[in-house]
């Protein structure tokens, strides 16, 4: 999760918080990715122009951000349904919020007649433009999708909101990739710090959290069907004793190899039976065990084994 916190000029940091979520997501190599992006000043002037009164703004808000689960009608139905919008202001907060695309769509609604009237909405939309003007100088903007129907529940956001989400390639004969769900988020919430501030100081901020148990989750899932053993470990070799008070022998050889940038481990027991150390190395994944017995020392050699292939050089 990082946050950058202060008053700077528009839509600088909230373009970098966008580059490390693209960065992040590409160095995980979880597959297919697009970050959506949207902010509340140009959803509540969607609705303020579509007629609904700013009470409903929050209400309006949590049932548009259920379109990614489900289709426009059961969101339109709930709208009038459940949160009381007339059918009129429903159909006209659809016309809008199905729509996705780039900087051609932000000038589309720059010059949109109710849109550009409105004072809220021309901001969010003038903002909108920079921050893709900075996203194309950062050459991330292939990733990146001005999603009108994105509102992030949450009412503490003021700005800019986005979410990454991953996308499916398997099914081909599907028009669109499907998504997998969501796996970061975030947005500019300048209202909320001050709010924990006894001198209530204005703190602006944009931040984003990646979702760590979804990804892990989905690389998990990915190592299982790819049946591959996952190493939990860095260590690069064991050092291990066949016989009985041989501790000393081990902690100078470790001693050793830690002091060359070796990283080594040994088991934290005095005496462990040679089979239980190696049944360590196979179930940690590492890859050699350097073995220092009675005959080792009176000879002055390592035996080093690859615990793989059982192969032992003495060195």
């Amino acid at each position: 999760d990082f946050d950058i916190a202060g008053q700077f000029d528009p839509m600088i940091p909230d373009a970098e918080c966008l580059k490390i979520v693209h960065e992040i997501l590409s160095d995980l190599q979880l597959g297919d990715f697009v970050i959506k992006v949207n902010d509340r000043r140009i959803l509540n002037g969607v609705f303020a122009v579509c007629g609904v009164p700013e009470s409903q703004f929050i209400p309006a808000c949590c049932t548009v951000d259920k379109l990614d689960k489900v289709p426009w009608e059961e969101v339109r139905s709930e709208m009038v349904g459940e949160k009381g919008l007339s059918p009129e202001a429903a159909d006209r907060i659809g016309e809008y919020v199905q729509l996705h695309g780039g900087l051609d769509l932000i000038e589309q609604l720059l010059q949109d007649p109710k849109l550009s009237q409105n004072k809220v909405a021309k901001e969010g939309l003038g903002d909108m433009k920079l921050l893709f003007e900075y996203l194309t100088l950062f050459g991330i903007t292939g990733k990146i999708s001005f999603d009108l129907s994105l509102a992030r529940g949450l009412d503490y956001y003021t700005g800019v909101i986005f979410e990454a989400v991953l996308l499916q390639q398997d099914n081909e004969h599907l028009e669109e990739p499907l998504s997998v769900g969501s796996v970061a988020g975030g947005g500019r919430y300048d209202g909320l710090v001050g709010m924990f501030d006894a001198k209530g100081r204005k703190v602006p901020c944009v931040g984003v959290s990646i979702g760590i148990e979804r990804i892990f989750s989905i690389l998990e899932q990915r190592l299982e069907a790819s049946g591959e053993k996952l190493r939990t470990t860095e260590t690069q070799v064991l050092v291990a004793t066949p016989q009985k008070h041989l501790l000393a022998a081990r902690m100078k050889l470790i001693s050793e190899l830690w002091d060359a940038g070796i990283k080594a481990e040994m088991l934290y027991k005095k005496d462990p039976k040679l089979l239980k150390q190696l049944q360590y190395c196979e179930d940690t994944g590492i890859p050699l065990a350097a073995i220092v017995g009675e005959q080792e020392l009176a000879d002055g050699v390592v035996k080093l084994r690859d615990v793989a292939t059982r192969k032992e050089v003495r060195m």
